[in-house]
């Protein structure tokens, strides 16, 4: 089994991203000015967040990936095929407010691809599959997520959501920083026998994640202690989509007669969301649909509360049989 290093920053960035929303949204009740002038600087940070996040995704071990092709099978199916609709499911327990249900499409609908990784590790999975299953979930998701949105959400609600901003937002803030970690990664592993720099790049994702929750919830204080209530609705549909894909791995992975480890995997990778990728998007929104950032930034937080629980319930409750 391989293991990964986990810096204490990862091991608990719940309390670090608690903390920034904690302080952001005092800050933002404070100095409300100086909190609006902040939000300025939430898409350079978000593009160093995200190229940091993708350079630790390995995009050269794709081949490497398909060798296990019953471990990928089932990822690939229970991730793109089975949860999507367990997703549409869910969105009738929503509240019917268009940004809101926005939120809850684009943060389900896609596969963590960075702390998923962490997690299968502090839940004693093993490792290198989280690894090898990492970029082919973050292609495959970057190309679906238009046909999910396409199929779920009406085609007038589309056309208001889809506009130029958006489609720059995408190429700008995931496009251009996953060709740039690419390219990183291909020049480093060929140029460099030093793994220095991408193990200080590495260390980029929590701290900066943490800052750009902290400017969030400064520029959108009234918002989020508005929606108190709200998110008080969604909190048992994140929870209940958690504890589902969790049986949906368990059911998944005793049918195909996966190994305990590859199981584990399985489960985290089904229970986890890509908050990192689709909080660009949803900051690119036009007016009105402010309530999407906070419904994504919300489940990011119950979600994280939930690995922690996870990490001890997957290898001691769940998933103990040994092949």
């Amino acid at each position: 089994m391989t293991y990964l290093e986990v810096r204490p920053l990862e091991r608990y960035q719940l309390v670090w991203y608690l903390f920034a929303i904690i302080n952001g949204i005092g800050f933002g009740l404070l100095l409300p000015l100086f909190a609006d002038g902040l939000a300025q600087l939430t898409w350079p940070l978000l593009a160093l967040l995200l190229y940091s996040t993708f350079t630790q995704i390995p995009l050269q071990s794709l081949r490497s990936a398909m060798l296990d092709r019953r471990f990928l099978l089932l990822a690939l199916c229970g991730n793109f095929v089975v949860v999507p609709v367990l997703v549409f499911a869910l969105l009738k327990l929503v509240p019917a407010e268009p940004a809101v249900q926005l939120g809850v499409l684009l943060v389900l609908l896609v596969p963590c691809t960075d702390w998923f990784i962490t997690f299968s590790h502090l839940g004693k999975g093993d490792s290198r599959y989280a690894l090898a299953f990492a970029p082919i979930s973050l292609i495959l998701q970057i190309c679906l997520l238009p046909v999910y949105l396409w199929l779920f959400v009406p085609e007038t609600f589309a056309a208001a959501v889809v506009q130029k901003q958006m489609l720059l937002a995408f190429a700008g803030l995931i496009v251009l920083p996953l060709c740039l970690a690419y390219f990183t990664r291909t020049v480093v592993d060929r140029y460099s026998s030093s793994p220095s720099l991408m193990d200080r790049l590495a260390v980029w994702p929590v701290p900066l994640l943490a800052i750009v929750m902290f400017i969030i919830s400064a520029s959108q204080v009234s918002l989020i202690l508005d929606s108190g209530a709200l998110l008080l609705q969604l909190l048992p549909v994140f929870v209940l989509f958690a504890l589902l894909a969790l049986l949906l791995a368990a059911m998944l992975g005793y049918l195909g007669r996966l190994p305990v480890l590859q199981w584990r995997v399985l489960a985290f990778s089904f229970s986890s969301r890509n908050s990192f990728v689709v909080l660009p998007l949803a900051l690119a929104l036009p007016a009105g649909y402010e309530m999407t950032v906070v419904t994504i930034v919300f489940q990011s937080l119950v979600e994280l509360f939930l690995m922690a629980l996870f990490v001890w319930l997957v290898p001691h409750l769940f998933f103990k049989r040994t092949n």
